[in-house]
């Protein structure tokens, strides 16, 4: 009966790949890459000559059937990579790993590098329990209520991010969860890693005053003993859209700038459109009455 090798590779630094993975990547019939060209380079570092096929997220759907069967009927051992880390973590190849196990092929990992792991081990936080939740949503609106569920679970929380978003990402930890203390790690295992430790505030001064920190992915540890959320953030339905309208048109705003105010805080532009309509009818109303 073939096998499925579930291989981890480097995050960074090239010796952080054990000789059994290598050994595994040479003996396979083939291996199935998030891109064959990141692994092209791995396996030329390494001299491995094993044929590489894609199988990503965007194939894996029917490829990751297609492969499996191949491995049975030709009795072929395989090895599943991604560009760096853990395969199936917050990385395409689950799917090929199902196919297998439906078919009764046997599926081993080769451990190895997990950047989520490797920044949770160097946080100083209490990880005897903790969830990962991968990337978290981009709009504000959906990352604050996506923040909130994370504070109410496991105390530690581990997230990815790109250079692009974590300065955004930190200021919303800030605003939503200030309570919260952060391990944020970039670069990990390479010449110039960093780690930065702190308050979401003190963690937001050092990002925003780096020339480089949009260079590098990112992975946040979140240490949440001692965040307290709101009693209305757990009972209180939010407040409807008109209803936020109206309490700032009574704040002195007028409607233009309202609906800016909560376009920009993340509700839906057309939807904010059609409440600002429902007010204009409903005070057209009473003022003919």
């Amino acid at each position: 009966m073939p096998t499925l090798y579930v291989v981890a590779t480097p995050i960074g630094n090239l010796q952080d790949f054990s000789p059994r993975a290598v050994e595994i990547l040479k003996n396979v019939g083939f291996i199935a890459a998030e891109d064959t060209r990141v692994t092209m380079k791995l396996c030329q570092v390494f001299g491995i000559h094993t044929p590489l096929t894609p199988c990503h997220q965007h194939n894996e759907a029917d490829k990751g059937r297609r492969l499996a069967e191949r491995m049975a009927t030709e009795n072929l051992d395989a090895a599943l990579t991604t560009d760096a880390g853990t395969p199936c973590v917050s990385d395409p190849g689950y799917l090929l790993v199902q196919a297998c196990l439906e078919l009764g092929i046997a599926v081993q990992p080769v451990p190895g590098c997990c950047a989520g792991v490797a920044a949770l081990s160097v946080s100083g936080f209490d990880a005897r329990e903790w969830a990962f939740y991968g990337f978290l949503p981009r709009e504000k609106k959906a990352l604050r209520e996506k923040l909130t569920d994370i504070a109410r679970g496991p105390k530690v929380a581990i997230v990815h991010e790109s250079p692009y978003r974590v300065t955004e990402l930190v200021a919303c930890i800030q605003e939503t969860l200030p309570a919260a203390r952060l391990s944020v790690s970039c670069d990990l295992t390479k010449l110039y890693e960093l780690t930065l430790r702190g308050t979401p505030e003190a963690v937001l001064e050092a990002l925003r005053a780096n020339p480089k920190t949009e260079k590098g992915e990112y992975c946040l540890v979140l240490d949440l003993h001692g965040v307290e959320l709101p009693p209305e953030d757990r009972e209180t339905p939010p407040a409807s859209l008109e209803s936020q309208l109206l309490e700032m048109l009574l704040a002195g705003a007028d409607l233009r700038e309202a609906q800016g105010r909560l376009v920009a805080d993340g509700e839906k532009k057309n939807a904010v459109k059609a409440a600002a309509l429902r007010l204009k009818r409903l005070f057209g109303e009473a003022d003919e009455t």
